[in-house]
């Protein structure tokens, strides 16, 4: 028979909406209450928002962040919720530690608060601060040192947060305090063709601490993040008991079978595993025996399936947190502003994205044709505004030709797009995929214009892959496929100039998306890249184009991160830099 019945919150909050993440959490709480729920546990940080990067050295957040943490003790009391049990995530200050050299300014913490009966009985401070990929937490907050065991109807419950249980330190602590649950609060950002390796790490730190484990995601977009919620309980023996939908708000509530608390009290200075240990009891009685409810195990998405949803719901939550009431780009008839198009009509809905065709003398009938087709299958607004009278006055002045003549027709079309953003108030969107911005295959000022950039970490095989996805998805519901097959089958082209192709300037694609994934992706010299069977000159002229192209990077709008080496947060390297591999 159980003993505990959990709620995980897996919440969309938004970073410094502290008012707006507190009734977030409050209506979990009603609602974890309401499904009789014993204890309730948010993500890392659900009510500061996550990351917050240099806010948390801001002293009037840390206190607006501790007030909401006591608002929501107080209000969880005031409506009759006191016998709740909720564990939330939240910013604070460290105890005891003045400013100095080395400690981040006003001591900021990433904290855990246990909250019973109109109070926090035990607040837990995250251990292991990572400092890599896209995280900077090292920078930002100081260490914990402390592991929180509180019991709840004579069930020990050790704490943890995110990158805590990438170590092994917590559930080895846990093992040793004969905790019978381990929750862990986390801020865990999605990753492309990752497989499962969250259900693997908890059923491995579960089997370690010898006890059932509880991971709460958060969900959502926050600038170059998305964060895919998947939360999931597993057993002891590291079997899946429950998970959460991915890519969606949800409450996941489980009943668990848990062995009664039976280790004495730490003696004042006890440490497992190097941890100082604290335990807290909230009630010791257990609970009698009621009657479970059925655990739900959401379906995942396949690889592609789910890289399309982490990009819908980047720019679903980059234009409905900002603030913005609609999106606007250009539609060439390519791949890219075709998937562009049909992604953002998922993210808001037809009625909010508005595309503009800007035909030259250059534009090849099938694209003007396929940019109509796309707007009469989704719905969008399509409006038509040629650019060659602008071109030939331009012209008239500046008589420009080869690549200057080219880039002038592409930053013709920003100046449209940006001009119409100003008059309507739509975010415009930058269309190009990881490979152009890559190797540096746009216009700055031109195609690479925008506040957002839905595809920027996507290579442009995989842009193929995901149109035929979309509309293979489409047809199994039924629906109608958003994106024209023929923009899916005719030969890329910026049509910028006659004839023109992509193949002109750069390697097929499958080849070039190669020798990236082996130079940006995983960081390998050229030498090391030619050895995996690359074409040295081949990899040399690719090599050299990334290398020119930072200054580009470093001016093009912000995007979802979805591979495993993003250009933004992940990948820094110096625009002012003689460095060159050589072979």
């Amino acid at each position: 028979m159980p003993q505990l019945r959990l709620a995980l919150a897996q919440v969309n909050p938004v970073v410094g909406d502290v008012d707006g993440n507190l009734e977030l959490v409050l209506q979990q709480a009603r609602e974890a209450h309401a499904a009789g729920a014993h204890v309730l546990v948010t993500p890392e940080m659900a009510l500061t928002g996550y990351p917050i990067e240099d806010l948390a050295y801001r002293r009037s957040f840390i206190e607006r962040s501790q007030a909401a943490v006591a608002s929501l003790s107080e209000q969880l009391a005031q409506e009759g919720l006191q016998d709740l049990v909720v564990i939330v995530g939240h910013l604070d200050r460290a105890r005891d530690i003045p400013d100095r050299l080395g400690v981040p300014k006003n001591a900021p913490v990433n904290a855990a608060s246990i909250i019973h009966d109109g109070a926090v009985v035990a607040r837990y401070d995250k251990h292991h601060l990572p400092n890599y990929g896209v995280f900077d937490e090292f920078r930002h907050f100081v260490p914990g040192e402390r592991l929180q065991i509180v019991q709840v109807h004579g069930v020990d419950i050790a704490v943890a947060i995110c990158e805590d249980i990438w170590q092994e330190g917590p559930s080895k602590a846990a093992k040793a305090a004969e905790a019978g649950l381990l929750v862990v609060l986390n801020g865990s950002p999605y990753e492309a063709a990752k497989d499962d390796e969250r259900l693997e790490l908890c059923a491995r730190r579960a089997i370690d601490g010898e006890c059932a484990l509880a991971y709460a995601n958060l969900v959502g977009g926050q600038d170059e993040l998305v964060f895919d919620g998947d939360s999931l309980v597993v057993d002891p023996q590291g079997q899946l008991v429950a998970r959460a939908a991915q890519f969606q708000t949800e409450l996941l509530v489980v009943d668990l079978d848990l062995p009664g608390a039976t280790a004495p009290m730490p003696a004042p200075g006890t440490r497992f595993e190097g941890l100082l240990v604290e335990r807290t009891i909230i009630s010791s009685e257990p609970l009698p025996a009621y009657e479970p409810v059925e655990p739900s195990v959401a379906e995942r998405w396949d690889d592609l399936g789910e890289r399309w949803q982490a990009i819908v719901l980047g720019l679903r939550d980059y234009v409905e947190k900002n603030g913005f009431r609609s999106v606007l780009f250009g539609m060439s008839g390519g791949i890219d502003s075709t998937l562009v198009a049909a992604i953002a009509c998922d993210a808001l809905g037809p009625d909010r994205v508005f595309g503009v065709s800007n035909p030259s003398k250059w534009s090849t009938d099938h694209s003007r044709s396929d940019a109509a087709d796309q707007a009469e299958r989704t719905g969008l607004d399509l409006r038509t505004i040629p650019i060659a009278p602008i071109f030939d006055a331009y012209q008239e002045a500046l008589h420009l030709e080869g690549i200057a003549e080219e880039n002038l027709q592409a930053r013709i079309r920003a100046v449209i797009w940006m001009g119409l953003s100003n008059a309507e108030n739509h975010l415009v969107l930058a269309c190009g995929n990881k490979s152009e911005l890559a190797t540096g295959y746009s216009t700055i000022y031109g195609d690479a214009v925008g506040g957002y950039a839905p595809i920027k970490d996507v290579p442009k095989t995989i842009v193929w892959e995901l149109a035929k996805w979309r509309n293979a998805w489409a047809e199994s519901q039924g629906q109608t496929p958003p994106i024209p097959p023929n923009t899916i089958s005719k030969e890329p082209s910026a049509e910028l100039r006659p004839g023109q192709r992509d193949s002109d300037s750069l390697p097929p694609y499958p080849v070039l998306d190669g020798i990236l994934d082996a130079y940006v992706e995983r960081d390998l010299s050229s030498a090391e890249v030619v050895a995996e069977g690359f074409d040295a000159e081949i990899v040399e002229k690719v090599v050299t184009l990334v290398d020119r192209a930072e200054y580009k990077r470093r001016q093009y709008p912000p995007g979802p991160k979805i591979s495993k080496r993003n250009f933004g947060r992940d990948r820094r390297v110096p625009i002012t830099s003689r460095w060159r591999e050589q072979l």
